[in-house]
């Protein structure tokens, strides 16, 4: 699940107004973390408390553990769901989520890592107007870009990740919230042209997975534009963010796994045991709290060079784990792609 999403993941919509330095960080974490959910969801209102000193790593150490986080989280779910056959993301996912909900109450009474939580004034109105609708947006991203690695390499899933900006670009177009320009209609055609080349490179290839990919990014780019919508000029760091929106998505799951994969993973369950369910979702959780830590260590640009060089890794890590096959056109296009995508990042998407 993403964190990650994956930071998740994990690409960033950047609002228009002023005060972007940190929503910029923290946005682009969302596109980072967004196999996870860990996204910095703003509902707070505006206050001028002082937040309690959290302590501080250094980027030289918070990137690193990042990395790793990111990388195990996703190639540690293609692993249940391929090579232990574990075929069940809906099922995986609410775990997930469930696990983060728990775990998120137990650090706001045991650290001040939430003490964020104390800042938010969460009333029915907001509840139900914004936490609700972008978990939606939420719980079905996250299942969606699960369920894709059941048809789909690790490998190309990550090439195709690469056209979150131009979704998000191309809704905001929609919505006025942004007006297209030279630039911006540059990048789009970098991103799209890059992943294209990828697309038509793989070897691979499977449509119904294409499909719930492609589904995936629209899910995931929809959310961040409602975020920008809904919760304008307000912020939350990823992990009071996931103390409020886990049990919500949990609970939407929770609906409609009766639905899609029923009583069977539970029958199932043999196949990972407890030890590895219960590791699997602390390192997903794991993942969101060094996003908590990741959030201010380094500049934007330096943020984004890692979350390239993460997918880059992960790329070159499906391809010696899992024996996923890239062509050299999947390389070029993806280059490319990922060109447009530090371009639109370091430009702010504007």
């Amino acid at each position: 699940m993403s964190t990650t999403n994956d930071k998740d993941i994990e690409s960033s919509y950047t609002p228009l107004e002023p005060r972007k330095e940190k929503f910029t960080h923290e946005e682009e974490l969302k596109e980072l973390e967004r196999d996870l959910g860990a996204g910095s969801l703003p509902v707070s209102s505006p206050t001028h408390r002082t937040a309690p000193a959290r302590p501080k790593l250094s980027a030289s150490t918070i990137i690193p553990i990042w990395i790793v986080l990111s990388s195990s989280v996703i190639i540690y779910n293609n692993y249940l769901y391929n090579t232990l056959g574990f075929e069940f993301p809906v099922f995986l996912v609410t775990w997930h989520l469930t696990f983060a909900a728990i775990g998120t109450r137990v650090l706001q009474r045991t650290t001040n890592l939430l003490d964020g939580v104390r800042d938010v004034h969460m009333t029915k109105e907001v509840f139900v107007r914004s936490i609700l609708p972008v978990g939606v947006l939420f719980s079905g991203s996250l299942i969606l870009s699960n369920k894709a690695y059941l048809h789909l390499t690790v490998a190309f899933i990550q090439m195709l990740k690469a056209f979150v900006p131009v979704a998000i670009l191309l809704i905001s177009f929609a919505f006025r919230i942004q007006e297209p320009n030279r630039r911006l209609l540059a990048i789009v055609l970098m991103i799209s042209g890059g992943v294209s080349l990828a697309s038509y490179g793989e070897l691979s290839f499977d449509a119904f997975g294409f499909v719930i990919q492609a589904m995936a990014v629209v899910f995931e780019a929809s959310r961040l534009v409602m975020i920008q919508i809904l919760l304008h000029g307000m912020k939350m760091d990823p992990l009071v963010s996931l103390h409020y929106y886990a049990p919500v998505c949990a609970a939407i799951n929770l609906l409609i796994l009766p639905f899609t994969e029923g009583w069977a993973p539970f029958e199932h369950l043999y196949r990972i045991g407890p030890f590895m369910l219960i590791s699997n979702a602390a390192v997903a959780f794991g993942l969101n709290v060094a996003a908590v830590f990741l959030i201010g260590a380094g500049s934007g640009l330096v943020l984004t060079l890692a979350g390239v060089f993460k997918d880059i890794l992960l790329i070159s890590g499906s391809v010696i784990i899992f024996g996923s096959r890239i062509t050299p056109l999947q390389v070029f296009g993806y280059s490319i792609a990922l060109a447009g995508l530090v371009t639109f990042k370091t430009t702010g998407g504007k």
